[in-house]
């Protein structure tokens, strides 16, 4: 995909493919690209599970009005906030209901609101029947930008984050630029982690833009923003449609994430993922520089363009132990093989296989005194 200056984008929804012609999907990115549900649908779709978070309790019963003027019959379902909604309790509820309902292979899952919305509405779509069609319409910037699209999916364990989960790519995602001119300036700035993860491991450009204007980047009504979201879903496109199953190249959206999973972990998933996302790639720059692959100026950009947004940049003293257990448990972890994605400079991703100890506690502790 091509991307117009945003300035003359601004107004005009953009198309990102994922995947090839025949066997990918659309994100369309956009003011008022909610009204595109209907076109979504499924030939022969009799039924739609509708999940959504409670904030978003207006916008669903909108939706929700859509796909009965489509014929579908509507099970509308509002889920726990946040984190609190991947659960299998939760996930066992929804089963219940498509059962009773009578549920088949031609309906449909519409999954509305943030990422924990759309990955347990993802991981209801795979799991029932073994999957059935599933559209996303994220309504926060992190879901527009990260959970929404690669057909990732899953809930979380007591023993650790996304666990249990299946690839489930949807038959397209919906990313309405207007829902974010509700989301609280925190929720906004979370997002942005994601953002600025992919000016790290790919788009420079996604730098330079917040660097020029950290204001324009929180400002939902902003043209900047709204390039930036379609630079970022640019960028998983790319990724995602080179590596559909995180066989290899995809692990590169894991610039930061296992040790963010462990700060949710540790902290009873009470922080945002985006803030514990920042934190984590500041610990990898910082054992990346330890190991001698990245120069301490590129370390210095992490800590200065997240702190410009309002994200954090620091952890406590003290926890090491916990942090160094969760990691252990890491879904990327390979037998007793930590692996990190870290960077040889702003683009260049690789891979760190099992660095020693010493290292990561060093790491961890430069990140305590800050």
């Amino acid at each position: 995909m091509s991307l117009t200056p945003a300035a003359e984008a601004a107004g005009q929804p953009v198309t990102v493919r994922v995947g090839d012609e025949h066997s990918g999907y659309d994100v369309v990115i956009g003011a008022g690209v909610q009204e595109r549900l209907r076109t979504l649908l499924p030939a022969g779709a009799r039924r739609a599970l509708l999940v959504h978070a409670e904030p978003v309790a207006e916008l669903a019963r909108g939706l929700a009005q859509v796909l009965r003027e489509a014929g579908c019959e509507v099970l509308l379902e509002a889920l726990p906030d946040a984190e609190a909604a991947k659960t299998i309790e939760v996930a066992a509820g929804l089963w219940a209901r498509l059962g009773q309902a009578g549920f088949t292979r031609t309906d449909v899952v519409v999954a509305v609101g943030g990422g924990a919305v759309t990955d347990l509405g993802g991981f209801v779509a795979a799991t029932w029947l073994r999957g059935v069609p599933l559209i996303n319409v994220p309504t926060t910037l992190l879901g527009m930008v990260d959970a929404a699209v690669g057909g990732k999916t899953g809930i979380n364990t007591a023993e650790g984050k996304n666990l249990v989960g299946a690839f489930h790519p949807p038959v397209g995602v919906l990313c309405d630029l207007d829902a974010l001119a509700t989301l609280p300036r925190p929720d906004l700035a979370a997002g942005l982690a994601e953002v600025i993860k992919g000016g790290f491991i790919a788009d420079p450009v996604i730098l330079d833009l917040i660097e020029a204007d950290p204001s324009a980047a929180l400002d939902p009504s902003s043209p900047v923003l709204a390039e930036l979201v379609q630079r970022k879903v640019a960028v998983k496109a790319r990724v995602v449609s080179a590596d559909l199953r995180e066989a290899g190249l995809r692990e590169i959206l894991n610039y930061g994430h296992t040790f963010a999973h462990a700060i949710e972990q540790v902290e009873g998933y009470s922080w945002r993922h985006g803030d514990a996302v920042a934190v984590g790639m500041v610990f990898v720059a910082e054992l990346a520089v330890r190991a001698g692959q990245l120069s301490p100026e590129v370390l210095q950009r992490h800590r200065s363009i997240l702190s410009a947004v309002g994200l954090p940049i620091s952890y406590p003293p003290g926890r090491w132990p916990e942090l160094s257990a969760a990691m252990a448990r890491d879904k990327k972890t390979r037998g007793a093989t930590l692996r990190f994605v870290v960077l040889e400079g702003t683009g260049v991703p690789v891979r760190l296989e099992g660095p020693p100890e010493a290292l990561l506690l060093e790491a961890y502790q430069a990140l305590s005194q800050h």
